[in-house]
């Protein structure tokens, strides 16, 4: 942020809550916004082409309806050009401009299209040393789109903290919450910690609520009422809901997978440690990219789970359930009874509509016992 790096562009990838933009404003603070702007992104592009133009103190004097809001925003990128060349001439450091939340865009061709655009600017800038541009995204999508074209983006996953990191963060964010100093022992902020991992906004929940346990519960249910109502299972369903029965269908079989590898990893860590150890200190575990699309039979999935908060990607192609929280919560959806029944269930009926859709019915009529009827298949056309 203070412009002493030069040559590069950024983008930091990871999920909502991990601290990602608060990282950003607090380096803005520490240089007091000196040469850096931030502007959020937005679906709409008339409204991020206002954000920019608001952003940079620029105004758009032509009528955007001539040429759409791309070619406002590639005016707005002109002025800033020429503004930034002449500053870097006299102060020998580059303008930073942030933008913010580009999962946003929508992932079709307009979005990736802008943003093609604003990479093309960002390689430029970054080459020529006069402004430096950063991204910042919660999905993986913008990844794979800004990757293809990239040579001098430095990409940075942005992760939680570590179960001990995540401990002493709670205590000293709770230390400093309460009001009459009574603290609670260190094996309820434990336990908390346990519940909600080393998510930085969960924490910050955490520490500033009356009932820190009851906390930690709303947070659990609130995510696994969050996994029933968008993937839940519905045994026996109507063929109409036959498309979303099988993305959630798919879906759980990913997060069964993960529930098993972490239930094996607690039992391998008890036989290494003892039984009576404690399970609080392991980390999350991740899954390759391509093994999840093996596991879900289906290869289109995974970017509807990381828009939805439930999965999170990282730039070595890692997925991990989004928080610790979805752990929990998938973790007791799995282990209840009959899930393993209603999961099978569900897969056997999409098998069954998807075999009734192949099959044809041919009705005779007019036909007495003992009449024949000849059939014949050509299969060239």
């Amino acid at each position: 942020m203070e412009g002493k790096e030069a040559g590069h562009y950024y983008l930091f990838v990871g999920p909502k809550g991990c601290g990602k933009t608060t990282m950003i404003l607090d380096a803005m603070r520490k240089v007091n916004a000196d040469g850096v702007a931030i502007c959020d992104a937005h679906q709409d592009l008339e409204v991020f082409r206002l954000r920019l133009g608001k952003a940079l103190n620029y105004e758009y004097n032509e009528d955007s309806q001539t040429g759409g809001p791309r070619l406002d925003i590639e005016r707005a990128l002109n002025k800033l050009e020429k503004v930034a060349i002449r500053r870097a001439a006299r102060t020998g450091r580059p303008l930073v401009l942030v933008i913010n939340d580009i999962h946003l865009f929508n992932n079709d061709e307009n979005g990736k299209q802008l943003m093609v655009q604003l990479q093309q600017r960002a390689e430029r800038w970054a080459e020529s040393g006069v402004v430096t541009m950063v991204f910042n995204t919660d999905d993986f999508w913008p990844y794979t789109v800004l990757r293809q074209m990239a040579s001098r983006m430095q990409t940075f996953s942005i992760k939680d903290l570590t179960p001990n990191e995540a401990f002493e963060s709670l205590k000293r964010l709770r230390r400093d919450a309460v009001e009459n100093g009574s603290l609670e022992s260190d094996e309820v902020l434990a336990k908390a910690a346990d519940v909600t991992g080393g998510r930085l906004a969960y924490l910050s929940k955490l520490a500033r609520s009356r009932d820190i346990m009851h906390q930690a519960a709303r947070l659990r249910h609130g995510e696994k009422a969050w996994l029933l109502t968008h993937i839940g299972l519905i045994p026996d369903f109507d063929d109409d809901a036959q498309d979303e029965q099988k993305w959630s269908s798919c879906s759980w079989l990913l997060l069964r997978e993960f529930v098993r590898r972490r239930l094996a990893q607690e039992d391998a860590h008890r036989k290494e440690m003892g039984a009576q150890s404690s399970v609080q200190s392991l980390p999350m575990l991740s899954i390759p990219y391509h093994e999840c699309r093996r596991i879900m039979t289906r290869a289109d999935f995974l970017d509807g789970l990381d828009s939805l908060n439930i999965i999170s990607t990282d730039t070595n192609h890692e997925v991990w359930l989004d928080s610790m929280v979805t752990l929990q919560a998938a973790r007791e959806v799995v282990l209840e009874e009959g899930f393993e029944k209603m999961l099978q269930n569900v897969l056997n009926r999409v098998d069954q509509i998807e075999s009734l859709e192949r099959t044809r019915e041919l009705t005779f009529k007019d036909l007495k016992s003992g009449d024949r009827v000849n059939i014949t298949v050509d299969k060239i056309g």
